[in-house]
């Protein structure tokens, strides 16, 4: 499918016939759901879908290339340094609130002439790096000059300005073939003496350009005396150093595109070229190089955007060309520290660094771990950053309790409260369907559930009637304040405590807290008969546990249970499974009430009368 020019490239999905049916698709923070409408373009037609799937296009799926991954690791410890190191200098931090940077000259004022070309000639060696390895080779040959590649190695060199390697090439032809030693030398000599700047020289622009000048007549001497007329390969460097575009263009397939062409072609055409000028070059060189056999790439747009120092159009082609945010977003920030970028605000209150660190963090949250670097970028993006971080981390699934915890650390971090509650709920919930009551309880406390923490505790109190005995008692124990977030937890705390002072043998206040339990309406009425039960080994003791007036309380209860009228606001939601049962629970414990409160009566009488 033809690419609209400026536009990013189309994405064909197999299958899938959007000039026939309408198309159905939703947006998710890292992919798009795609699918077909019943609908079709026609007027006339069965609303049948042909096509009955369901596609997933992702965003950014470079983030699961294992190689950018350690490109994303890097980079994002190079991006929070340079933040820390912009909050030491300022003493603003970018989490808080937006610098704004003035406007500022353009990086092309930065640069003097001459020093440019440096810069050029850097960065061709770095790009253009096969050289190394292929000097490796021929060296390492029995006899280099008699390499196959050595006239390829020599001319690379001369390409590249690393003339001083080229002229100990030469040497060994010169060794090698004393017939060619004379011209060798007269060839090294001119690399020798070739006028360049260098980092460390004091001499003025114009003493260099002078100098130059006079260099480029002796080398055009030589050409027109035919000096190097019986070798070729020396005619050949001769003349690129002249800056020949016939020459240098004879060499595409060692300079291997077109960046490398310019760079040459300035080195040796005009080496003191101004920075306000090399857009000019860059555009000849490209249409040089490219002859109208091919047309520019997305790359080709790029540079030369840069080579005419407009920002914003490297940034605007670099989106559309490059599969993912990671470098834009790291450029635009530097950029912003760097004061060379007037970032405009966007009209959804965002700046372009900040809109850029935006969609470069969220690529990264699709990724099942490079998520935790993502949570850094946001936290750097003022305006949008807490909102984007707070709505992208709701949607990490937490498939294990290592995982979750990590995202909660983050939230708490963060004092994300809503999102911490979530969370914890959702955690409680998973421990609670694999029956791991101890972990759902810590969860929905934490998460400060009171609905959930009641579910959980009522859990606790059926495993308790149905075993007898309590699970996860370090919990219990240590419930603390935390027993006051509903009133089940209330009373699982308090009847685990009264299971606590029976253990020690503090019957009278066991008894004391077993009755407010069920006097003050904390219990549920479901447990009422478990609570009277429990009474019963209090009521059988030798000495008198219970009061004439408690055990009339518990005779109350012990009524206002067998008549199954609803406690007011509670259901009546206890059967009794087994009437027998209880019929035989409920004389018991009338007996041992009516026991008890004759022994009580005559107890406290004794009392009063002694």
């Amino acid at each position: 499918m033809e690419e609209l020019d400026g536009e990013p490239a189309v994405t064909v999905i197999p299958g899938v016939n959007s000039k026939k049916n309408q198309m159905c698709f939703d947006w998710g923070p890292g992919e798009m759901l795609v699918c077909e409408t019943s609908f079709s373009k026609k007027e006339k037609s069965e609303m049948v879908p042909s096509c009955p799937f369901i596609y997933i296009i992702r965003k950014d799926v470079d983030v699961y290339s294992q190689i950018l991954r350690k490109l994303f690791n890097e980079s994002h410890g190079i991006f929070l340094g340079l933040q820390r190191i912009d909050e030491e200098l300022t003493g603003k931090s970018r989490k808080s609130q937006s610098s704004q940077w003035p406007p500022v000259q353009q990086p092309e004022s930065l640069l003097p002439a001459g020093h440019l070309l440096l810069h050029l000639l850097d960065w061709v060696r770095l790009h253009v790096c096969e050289v190394d390895s292929l000097s490796a080779d021929v060296l390492g040959s029995e006899n280099p000059s008699n390499h196959d590649s050595f006239w390829n190695l020599v001319t690379i060199l001369v390409l590249q300005g690393r003339l001083d390697e080229a002229r100990q090439m030469l040497s060994k032809e010169a060794d090698a073939s004393p017939a060619s030693a004379g011209i060798c030398r007269i060839m090294g000599d001119l690399m020798r003496t070739m006028p360049i700047l260098s980092p460390g020289n004091t001499q003025t622009l114009t003493e260099l350009e002078l100098k130059w000048q006079h260099w480029h007549e002796e080398c055009e001497r030589y050409l027109q005396d035919s000096t190097f007329a019986t070798n070729p390969h020396l005619e050949s460097l001769l003349k690129i150093m002249l800056g020949d575009e016939a020459a240098l263009l004879e060499q595409k397939e060692l300079l291997s595109n077109w960046y490398h062409f310019l760079v040459t072609r300035l080195l040796y055409s005009n080496p003191t070229v101004k920075p306000i000028d090399l857009h000019y070059y860059a555009q000849s060189s490209l249409d040089l190089f490219l002859g109208g056999e091919s047309s520019p790439e997305p790359l080709d747009n790029i540079l030369l955007a840069a080579f005419e120092f407009d920002i914003h159009q490297v940034i605007k082609e670099c989106s559309i060309a490059l599969s993912n945010w990671w470098f834009v977003a790291h450029l635009t920030d530097l950029l912003d520290h760097c004061k060379l970028l007037q970032s405009h605000n966007l009209y959804f209150g965002s700046n372009m660094r900040e809109f850029l660190l935006l969609e470069y963090a969220s690529g990264l949250f699709a990724h099942p771990s490079l998520w935790q670097l993502g949570v850094d970028y946001f936290d750097y993006c003022p305006k949008l950053g807490r909102v984007s971080l707070e709505l992208h981390i709701e949607r990490i699934p937490l498939n294990t309790e290592q995982k979750a915890l990590k995202v909660l650390r983050i939230c708490e971090q963060r004092q994300m409260t809503e999102q911490v509650r979530s969370i914890c709920k959702i955690l409680a919930m998973k421990a609670v369907r694999n029956n791991r009551l101890g972990s759902a309880l810590s969860w929905s406390i934490r998460a400060k559930d009171a609905a959930f923490a009641t579910l959980v505790s009522d859990r606790f109190l059926r495993d308790y009637c149905e075993r007898g005995c309590f699970s996860d008692l370090d919990l219990i124990d240590n419930l603390g304040p935390a027993m006051m977030l509903s009133d089940r937890l209330t009373f699982l705390g308090k009847y685990r405590e009264f299971h606590r002072m029976y253990g020690e043998k503090r019957f009278a206040d066991a008894a004391s807290l077993l009755l407010s339990l069920m006097t003050s309406g904390i219990a549920p009425r479901s447990f009422w008969m478990t609570l009277l039960t429990d009474a019963l080994p209090l009521l059988e003791q030798k000495q008198v546990i219970f009061s004439a007036e408690q055990t009339y309380e518990l005779m109350q209860c012990l009524e206002d249970l067998t008549s199954r009228r609803p406690v007011r606001g509670e259901s009546d939601i206890q059967q009794l499974q087994d009437e027998d049962i209880e019929t035989t629970k409920v004389e018991m414990l009338r007996l041992a009430l009516a026991r008890n409160l004759a022994r009580a009566i005559i107890r406290e009488g004794s009392l009063e009368g002694s």
